[in-house]
């Protein structure tokens, strides 16, 4: 059943609507041959972002739990590839990061069925972001790929104050946007982050997570595909 008093529909952008997984990887293999890395590392791209993966979510649980700040999070999920490898070398894991920081924005692939599913909310409902991603960052990104023009708030963790799943964040996006616990739905591909902290404040929920078997909730559903959204809104 439709949950006909939902008026504000908030999305996570990476990985739900923009296609991190995607973009990251045509932002890395450009960037090793760009800098001419399999020579100076002595190994593939390919090789390097199967580990680069596995070492950038730690980093980015790390600091999405505060352990390390943004500036560290930059350079460091960098440098320690490049250890596993064998190689020690801030400075190029530094311009490594700023490259990636400058290019990985700029991609604009997108999650199969986001324009096709925004195309049908917007009319209906009121579409905000909620982004625990870097704030001078994920502008950027939703300008890249079109997607700005659907959204009235883009809610960052900086701006907040504070990263999902606290509850501070939902509710400076209930605040910003003028919705409030009762007519609100958060869509993520975090379980934690947005759909544990969604139902922290009494929101309601849908995890998309394609690649898991289905989990049923009393107050989220999930989803295996963005278009399973018109069943649901």
């Amino acid at each position: 059943m439709k949950p006909t008093i939902i008026k504000h529909v908030f999305f996570d952008l990476d990985r739900t609507l923009w296609d991190f997984e995607a973009n990251s990887e045509a932002t890395l293999k450009e960037i090793f041959s760009d800098l001419d890395l399999t020579d100076k590392l002595g190994v593939s791209d390919d090789e390097f972002i199967v580990e680069y993966k596995k070492i950038n979510e730690r980093f980015w649980t790390d600091y999405r739990n505060g352990v390390i700040g943004k500036e560290t999070l930059r350079y460091a999920r960098f440098e320690e590839s490049m250890k596993f490898f064998g190689h020690s070398d801030r400075e190029l894991a530094s311009t490594i990061g700023q490259e990636y920081i400058y290019r990985s924005p700029r991609k604009t692939g997108l999650v199969d069925g986001a324009v096709e599913v925004l195309d049908y909310l917007k009319p209906k409902y009121q579409l905000h972001i909620i982004t625990n991603g870097f704030d001078e960052v994920q502008q950027i990104k939703m300008d890249s790929s079109g997607l700005s023009g659907y959204f009235e708030q883009v809610i960052t963790s900086e701006v907040a104050g504070a990263k999902k799943p606290n509850r501070i964040v939902f509710d400076f996006a209930a605040e910003k946007s003028g919705a409030s616990a009762t007519n609100s739905i958060m869509i993520g591909d975090h379980l934690e982050a947005d759909i544990d902290g969604a139902l922290g404040v009494g929101w309601k929920a849908v995890f998309y997570e394609p690649n898991v078997d289905r989990m049923t909730g009393k107050d989220f559903h999930h989803i295996h595909h963005l278009k399973e959204l018109k069943e649901i809104l």
